[in-house]
């Protein structure tokens, strides 16, 4: 039986549309500027095309780092108890609060020829991250893993241990109980955060440009492309955003049952 439908207060009412109405208005102003006559032509210009690769393969190689570091990191949070996992568990969700670019200039810091670890790099192997495409992968790993991390633990949280207690009693080992018993529990939450975490890198912008720069080709993914395109060409930059903004429509659409509790 459904609630009984109740009036909402004024007072309520015109914060609430005027709340829907700033968050929806940008969108629609897109949706209204946006070259739709020339549309085809300008997404298939070598310069959108290039920066959508590029921005499609480093989104997805930082997943695949965030996969493999952040789901034992996740573990670490969600089945263990250690000294200190509060401020572990803090220092995890730092750079969600963290401003972007300030992430990039802590990066150029630990990995830039002259920081903690890159001047070891350059100097042993000769290798540099800085203003590379495997800096930009760095920088947007940097800034989604804890999306994954957070996703993945409370998938933890919310997993029934004891069906690992069971197959530990049976003899089998931590890692296999964990490859076999554990992580098909939590492959929802996984997937969750891996396709958030993707959705994050996708659209990181300010990490980017500080550690990687904006080089047309090797480091412009879109959202830099679209700060470049706004000095330039605005109809371009509105192309490039809609782009940006029907992925994140596209993400908002897959995981609107776990987030929203929505059919």
């Amino acid at each position: 039986m459904s609630a009984p439908s109740r009036r909402i207060p004024l007072a309520l009412a015109i914060p609430a549309i005027a709340g829907l109405a700033f968050l929806v208005l940008p969108l629609a102003g897109l949706l209204v500027r946006a070259p739709w006559t020339t549309l085809p032509e300008r997404l298939t210009e070598p310069g959108v095309l290039a920066a959508l690769r590029l921005s499609l393969l480093t989104a997805t190689l930082a997943t695949g780092v965030c996969l493999v570091l952040g789901v034992p990191l996740a573990w670490l949070l969600g089945r263990t108890g250690f000294p200190g996992r509060r401020f572990v568990r803090a220092l995890v969700t730092v750079p969600l609060v963290l401003p972007p670019v300030v992430g990039g200039v802590a990066l150029l810091l630990v990995f830039g020829r002259r920081g903690l670890v890159g001047e070891w790099l350059d100097t042993t192997f000769g290798f540099t991250l800085p203003f590379t495409t495997t800096g930009v992968v760095v920088a947007e790993a940097f800034v989604a893993m804890p999306f994954l991390v957070i996703s993945v633990e409370g998938a933890l949280r919310a997993a029934d241990a004891r069906y690992e207690e069971a197959a530990a009693t049976l003899g089998a080992s931590r890692w296999t109980a964990f490859r076999r018993v554990t992580l098909p529990l939590i492959a929802p939450g996984v997937a969750a955060g891996a396709v958030l975490c993707w959705a994050r890198a996708l659209g990181e912008f300010g990490a980017t440009i500080t550690f990687a720069g904006n080089f047309p080709g090797r480091t412009q993914t879109m959202p830099l492309a679209v700060y470049l395109a706004l000095e330039q060409d605005l109809d371009a930059a509105i192309v490039l955003s809609l782009v940006l903004v029907v992925v994140s429509v596209a993400i908002l659409a897959a995981l609107r049952d776990k987030w929203a509790g929505v059919t």
